[in-house]
């Protein structure tokens, strides 16, 4: 599928509690390498196979969640392009200069009615992934922690999923890929989108408080590297949430833990590729438990109710 428009997620500033005892769970434990600090305290961190200069930021604050999320577009006619379809479609948007967040261009800051503030932005500064453009090997073999591919996505926390959603589908140009109906059989209590060939790119579930971070996602290569994942959470210590275990949703396979703030993550591999032309999934409330955990068949209280 020829990408044009959004591309991917392209990055997420969290706030952490303790930045020292965060940049070395990043470092050790999720295996992110740190590339750059800046004046404001920020610390940077992009993930082994990641060619652009970050993907986590992390500002110390004295609650944890999610500042904002931030989406690469294809070239500057796209982000302005973009920028007025937002307008047109009655949402405030917000223009920050290039430099602002370390080695990225100039960004379109904007709300939507779930309260998350996104971004769009069009350049960051390609620093490698350390095997080159010309002859490469496929991966640089050592390194510590966990090691994923790439960020990958957020399950986003808020109240008018349907209206973040027609900004995602009719101005971003998302594709709903599936979707989970609540006990009446019309409303959503969630949804999946892509803006790429992958299973999603976002997601969101109806909660009472808007703007809220359920969690950031990581990929992984294997089912195998999700289990050594395990191994170093239990290692390190780490409180995991639930897993290693299967999504009946996306169909990947998966392990949610949180870094000490507080702040949910989630290591994955697997789930299949979509493209605009299939219909979208549905499940119901009664399957909703398998949908989630497909080997439990059942949802746990936190997994459902712990947001940052």
């Amino acid at each position: 599928m020829a990408m044009t428009g959004v591309l991917r997620p392209g990055h997420a500033q969290l706030r952490v509690l303790d930045m020292d005892e965060s940049v070395k769970f990043y470092t050790d434990v999720m295996g992110l390498l740190e590339t750059g600090r800046d004046a404001s305290g920020r610390v940077y961190f992009k993930t082994r196979a990641e060619r652009d200069h970050n993907s986590i930021v992390l500002r110390q604050a004295d609650r944890a969640g999610m500042d904002f999320l931030g989406y690469k577009v294809l070239n500057q006619a796209t982000l302005d392009d973009l920028e007025a379809k937002l307008k047109a479609h009655g949402v405030a948007t917000e223009r920050l200069p290039a430099g602002e967040m370390l080695e990225t261009g100039e960004r379109v800051r904007f709300k939507i009615p779930t309260g998350h503030t996104l971004e769009l932005y069009a350049d960051k500064t390609d620093v490698g992934n350390g095997m080159g453009y010309t002859d490469p090997e496929v991966d640089v073999i050592d390194g510590k922690g966990i090691r994923p591919i790439r960020m990958d996505h957020a399950l986003l926390y808020g109240g008018d999923i349907d209206g973040s959603r027609k900004i995602f589908e009719d101005v971003l140009g998302f594709n709903l890929v599936e979707r989970v109906k609540l006990e009446d059989g019309a409303t959503d209590l969630a949804v999946w989108l892509t803006c790429s060939a992958k299973a999603h790119d976002v997601a969101m579930v109806r909660h009472a408080e808007d703007d809220k971070l359920h969690h950031i996602s990581f990929q992984l290569a294997s089912w195998e590297q999700v289990l050594r994942a395990a191994d170093i959470m239990s290692i390190n210590r780490v409180s995991i949430d639930i897993g290693p275990t299967r999504h009946g949703i996306t169909q990947g396979t998966t392990i949610y833990f949180f870094d000490p703030s507080g702040n949910r993550l989630e290591t994955f591999c697997g789930g299949y590729d979509h493209y605009p032309d299939m219909h979208p999934i549905t499940w119901t409330w009664d399957e909703v438990g398998r949908g989630i955990f497909y080997h439990d068949r059942k949802l746990n209280s936190a997994f459902l109710s712990v947001v940052s």
